[in-house]
């Protein structure tokens, strides 16, 4: 037998697959869909820790298909937004251009690797007839009254020159560039999620997620119950939430964000030098800085009355409290707030202690209950002060950018529509026109992008396409008259909310996809990726898939069923692999020099799929030397196997079936490992062709090549439970130590029948007294005499 050449083979069985068409999901059998989150392809293209995820599903595919699924497993490109257009405008090469460029490189290197995509079914986020339905999917948000222009400080990268969602926002620095965010007043297009927010936290609990996701998605969401109480201020009222309506007595100031309404309203004329001076300071801080440094404030000369004891309390403007949280406005509780408590000691306000182990103190009529908050908000509603409230933490989502690279927003502003609404003639506009007035859709899509030789953003938050005046400058289409384009562009989150519903018919011109195959596919089995999209990309999509669910397209209104996360590929010395550390490796020279075989069952065994591990050159060469001596079992043929290798094969069957349901891929490659020491004492062609099929979804080259048949038709192997569930032990019997027989027993026979079997035979050995028994249930009895 000739030695192994992985990349004759490789070649060889990419060709086959290729001409087959081997992985189009038009096969016979149940549908499964298993999903991948699309990469952004970068010009540096895919190191080592990108495909980890992409096996992983590959062996999930190729495994289903065998056990005869009808399996979709696509790949798709989420070429929009700021990275591509960062780069463009680095090098001034159009980001169209540069796409196209790194698409074609990502998808050679996922050949390489022998990835088993349906490349039938490819998308790309900036093809027009994708975005098309990225516009038409945004227009239905806008006429159910979901998407809104509002005017207010929002996140502002300076570098960047945009606005960003306050999830775009990591320790106070833009995610994509790490520069630090600042504020900005824009009107920017905000869509309303918080209207989904019970039921974006009720859906969770059918899903078969990760807890640690579920709950990073139930914090985001954050609900929480409480309390709205009023404050009187001369013949203002704060209104304010808490969730420890129970500390009302303790209260001893009131604190309102810098941006709120009152504050103006409030402030004294000594004060208002003062007050404008801290205002104008604090538009250029981050949340995060607001939050994290020490406290600072300002109190602005007028005092609020506490509902529960009639107390006269100071109202301070601070930064610690944020607009868009809670009403911007806090009751303070000092003595059991540590936010608070700091505030109070640098400004030198009173304390009070109204909770003590539990048990309300200093609070009057309530002294001396324990968990008594809904005592409480009883006592409020019957006063008038307050009554029981709903918080979320979860804001509306931030979706315009003030950047070239991403989706046209179809809708344009007319006056002369802006008039007719606001006069009261409303017929014939949606919910969203008449929300918005001035604001019209525009059904004619897709809306296309224009091409611009100038797409550098601008300094003072004019979109770049407000440049390309022919395209900007337009007709109404409701009424006819002179009109203007929205020249803000969605978000990269926008096309990523919906792909996995395109992949099922990604050539249909006249619908988002066909409602037969959105039976046949949807929702999404079985969807791979990482972590970091926890929040993001997740809480996004379920969003954008409720709404389409509403829309009546839709039957299901949770996009992913089962999700599984990965953990990250680190470079030595556990560093994040980065271009700018010099410790990428790239898997063209991994597979080049050892086999895409090698590189996708070392990536399976380096370690437990969902936790970080090293990369470890020296783990890949181990790898290799696997891969070879499966392929020299060839050599090993005989014509009948030993007991030993029968039962050592069915376990190995088991195993692995049991560790791929699991994702337990790394401890599918050990006991795979294990097979093969003993299979080299000899091995039957049957017995090599049942293993080989079990090695395939990791190592699909060689074991194709080995198998020499269509091996995805071949079926997934059983195992025998007869070989798995052995009835009998066998016993070491020693006496003093030295073995006196070898019996046979049924497994988990106690101490005591095991005894009774062996004594009579060995009677010869026990003249002297037995002094001590030493016993291993199923492998050893030991008498010292």
């Amino acid at each position: 037998m000739k030695e192994y050449n992985h990349k004759e083979i490789e070649i060889k069985i990419q060709s086959y697959w290729k001409e087959n068409k081997s992985f189009e999901s038009d096969k016979k059998g149940k549908e499964f869909f298993v999903l991948d989150m699309f990469p952004y392809p970068s010009g540096d293209g895919l190191h080592v820790g990108h495909p980890r995820g992409y096996v992983g599903s590959d062996v999930i595919s190729q495994y289903m298909r065998m056990k005869g699924f009808n399996v979709l497993h696509p790949m798709g490109w989420d070429a929009f937004g700021l990275p591509a257009e960062n780069y463009a405008i680095k090098t001034g090469v159009n980001p169209k251009i540069t796409t196209t460029k790194n698409v074609a490189r990502f998808k050679q290197q996922m050949d390489l690797i022998g990835l088993s995509y349906d490349w039938s079914k490819e998308i790309n986020t900036t093809d027009p007839e994708y975005y098309k339905w990225t516009q038409w999917i945004f227009l239905k948000l806008f006429n159910r009254g979901l998407a809104y222009i509002k005017e207010s400080p929002i996140n502002w990268c300076p570098s960047c020159k945009t606005g960003l969602a306050n999830e775009e926002v990591i320790a106070g620095k833009c995610e994509r560039c790490d520069t630090e965010v600042t504020k900005k007043n824009i009107a920017q297009w905000v869509l309303r999620i918080t209207e989904y927010s019970d039921r974006l936290l009720d859906g969770l609990d059918k899903l078969d997620w990760p807890e640690k996701i579920k709950q990073m998605q139930r914090n985001w969401i954050g609900k929480s119950v409480g309390a709205d109480i009023d404050f009187k201020a001369n013949d203002k009222v704060i209104k304010v939430y808490t969730t420890r309506p129970d500390t009302i007595f303790g209260v001893t100031f009131v604190v309102l964000s810098p941006e709120h309404e009152l504050v103006s309203k409030l402030t004294t004329e000594d004060k208002k030098d003062e007050v404008d001076k801290y205002v104008e300071e604090t538009k250029n801080k981050s949340d995060i800085e607001r939050q994290t440094k020490s406290k600072t404030g300002v109190f602005i000369g007028s005092y609020a009355i506490n509902p529960a004891n009639k107390k006269e309390i100071p109202i301070y403007i601070a930064d610690y409290v944020l607009p868009h949280y809670g009403y911007g406005a806090i009751m303070a509780v000092p003595a059991h707030d540590e936010r608070d408590e700091e505030f109070a000691k640098e400004f030198n306000l009173e304390i009070v202690s109204v909770i003590e182990n539990s048990i309300v103190i200093n609070s009057e009529q309530f002294n001396g209950k324990e968990n008594a908050i809904s005592e409480f908000i009883k006592w409020f509603e019957k006063e008038k002060f307050g009554k029981q409230a709903i918080n979320y933490k979860l804001r509306d989502w931030i979706f315009s950018r003030q950047r070239y690279w991403g989706e046209p927003i179809p809708l344009v502003f007319c006056e002369s529509c802006k008039e007719k609404i606001e006069s009261g003639d409303i017929k014939g506009f949606s919910k969203g026109e008449i929300d918005n007035p001035g604001w019209i859709a525009d059904e004619k899509l897709p809306l296309e992008l224009p091409e611009l030789e100038d797409f550098k953003p601008t300094d003072d938050g004019n979109p770049p396409l407000a440049k390309a005046e022919d395209w900007v400058n337009t007709t109404c289409p409701k009424c006819g008259g002179l009109a203007r384009r929205e020249t803000n562009t969605m978000p990269q989150w926008a096309g990523s909310c919906w792909y996995f519903l395109r992949y099922i018919d990604n050539k249909n011109s006249k619908n988002i996809a066909d409602k037969k195959l959105i039976k046949k596919w949807l929702p999404v089995d079985y969807y791979i990726g990482g972590a970091e999209h926890a929040v993001l990309h997740l809480l996004y999509s379920r969003f954008w898939t409720m709404v389409l669910h509403d829309e009546k397209v839709l039957p299901f209104d949770e996009p992913f069923l089962k999700l599984r996360t990965i953990g990250l590929i680190l470079a030595e010395g556990g560093e994040k692999m980065s271009k700018s550390k010099g410790n990428v490796v790239n898997p063209d020279d991994v597979i080049e020099q050892y086999g895409a075989d090698t590189f996708r069952t070392y990536e399976m065994f380096m370690g437990p799929f969902d936790q970080p591990i090293v990369w470890d050159i020296n783990g890949i060469v181990g790898v290799r030397r696997f891969i070879e001596r499966v392929w020299k079992l060839q050599d090993k043929i005989i014509d009948k196997d030993s007991n030993e290798l029968v039962i050592k094969l069915h376990q190995t069957i088991k195993k692995v079936t049991e560790d791929i349901e699991e994702q337990k891929f790394n401890t599918a490659v050990a006991v795979m490992m294990e097979f093969v020491n003993l299979a080299e004492k000899g091995i039957t062609k049957e017995s090599l062709r049942n293993f080989i099929r079990i090695l395939f979804p990791f190592a699909p080259h060689m074991s194709q090549e080995i198998y020499g048949d269509d091996i995805v038709d071949s079926g997934w192997p059983k195992y025998d439970v007869r070989f798995i569930v052995q009835d009998k032990a066998s016993i070491i019997v020693q006496v003093n130590g030295k073995v006196r027989a070898n019996i046979e027993v049924d497994r988990g026979s106690t101490e005591a029948e095991v005894k009774k079997i062996v004594e009579p035979q060995i009677s010869k050995y026990l003249e002297k007294e037995i002094k001590k028994v030493i016993f291993v249930q199923d492998k050893l009895i030991n008498f010292v005499t």
